[in-house]
């Protein structure tokens, strides 16, 4: 089976790991810093926070921005549940603006209308959470312009985005947010095995988010209410969680980040390749803004199914049962029950269903030969019988 991700790995990875393990320092050492200010300095960010998933650093970001009991968080409805769950986990309420059928990430025009009739009845979000869907990034600009105009905070979940550019500075610099978000799970663009990083330019949304991955607890004597007992003394000044990155997945961290720009030109080629190569097929394949240059977390097909003889899912079947590990990313988050539950319904956001009806996220990873991608499309083409 061809994967639709997967993690490379190198001795000098697992040497990485060794060192640590047999070191004084399993968790908490001088490895999670380093892998802090060395993301931080690739992007181009003032703080780097690590943490144990990128679930766990949307939560904290939330957090961080104040999101409480009734605020609105708005997103994408083409993403993971984790990027709307972290506005449940404040307590807050969550609502979605559409997608564009272009680049399937959250659309300017609509979230522009959204908030101006939002504007009208007094409901405008305390928070916007930006997916850069795919590693290609949304519409910055034109969303900073509207987080200044309606006074709303803008998180950037760029899980699939690192290494990515916008605009010529990389994803990550938080030039238009408050916020960025990146995910380390092993099908992501480089891996800790599991952990996530949050990055901020806000030297206050840094002490909180530091803050409330741990605890809560600091030896930090300026934020304590009194001076230290002692050596040994430490204070919980606020309500955090245990969301801290080990000392083994920070060095797997570091030894990654060294490849990065490798990984994600590979990734570009085989995009290019696969553009070439089914250019023939009735199929669109991901149409990219020019001020972007994506990371490629994903190659993701649409089917034109007015041209096809099978459905969505009998391609979708075709491919698995040739070997093929395809996938699709994501089931629009509106429809799952726990959120139609809350009232969502099906064609509350008909775009992002229309991208469900179609979308096949092809296989897409940094040691994918040549051989593999040709593997793909023509079990592709016995698929769609062309």
């Amino acid at each position: 089976m061809i994967p639709y991700g997967r993690q490379n790995i190198t001795q000098a990875d697992i040497d990485a790991v060794v060192e640590v393990l047999t070191s004084d320092f399993l968790t908490q050492g001088p490895v999670v810093p380093r892998f802090e200010q060395a993301l931080a300095s690739y992007v181009g960010a003032k703080h780097a926070l690590a943490v144990n998933s990128a679930t766990s650093a949307l939560h904290i970001a939330c957090l961080a921005l104040g999101l409480g009991k009734g605020d609105y968080l708005w997103t994408s409805p083409i993403t993971f549940v984790a990027s709307a769950n972290c506005a449940l986990y404040c307590g807050a309420s969550i609502d979605f603006v559409d997608i564009d059928p272009k680049t399937y990430n959250i659309c300017p025009r609509l979230l522009e209308e959204k908030l101006i009739e939002a504007n009208r009845n007094g409901c405008l979000p305390k928070v916007v959470v930006i997916v850069h869907l795919c590693g290609q990034p949304c519409d910055m600009k034109k969303i900073r312009e509207l987080g200044e105009r309606f006074d709303f905070r803008i998180v950037e979940d760029a899980s699939h985005a690192v290494g990515g550019k916008y605009s010529g500075e990389f994803i990550g610099s938080c030039h238009y947010s408050d916020i960025t978000v990146f995910s380390f799970h092993p099908v992501k663009i480089i891996t800790t095995a599991e952990g996530g990083m949050a990055l901020t330019n806000d030297d206050e949304l840094a002490e909180k988010l530091s803050l409330l991955r741990s605890h809560g607890v600091t030896r930090d004597t300026s934020l304590m209410t009194h001076e230290p007992d002692g050596a040994w003394y430490y204070q919980q000044v606020d309500l955090g969680f245990n969301y801290r990155m080990t000392e083994l997945q920070a060095a797997l961290g570091v030894s990654q980040l060294k490849r990065l720009d490798s990984f994600v030109r590979r990734r570009h080629e085989l995009a290019a390749r696969y553009n070439e190569l089914l250019s023939d097929l009735p199929l669109t394949t991901p149409w990219q803004h020019p001020d972007s240059y994506s990371g490629y977390h994903l190659y993701v097909i649409r089917l034109q199914l007015s041209k096809l003889q099978n459905s969505h899912r009998q391609v979708f079947d075709s491919l698995r049962e040739q070997g093929i590990g395809v996938n699709l990313h994501y089931i629009p988050i509106h429809t799952q029950p726990y959120y139609r539950r809350m009232g969502f319904c099906k064609g509350d956001f008909p775009e992002a269903e229309r991208y469900y009806s179609e979308a096949i996220s092809l296989p897409i990873f940094q040691d994918m030969t040549d051989e593999q991608q040709n593997q793909v499309i023509s079990a592709l083409r016995e698929a769609l019988k062309v």
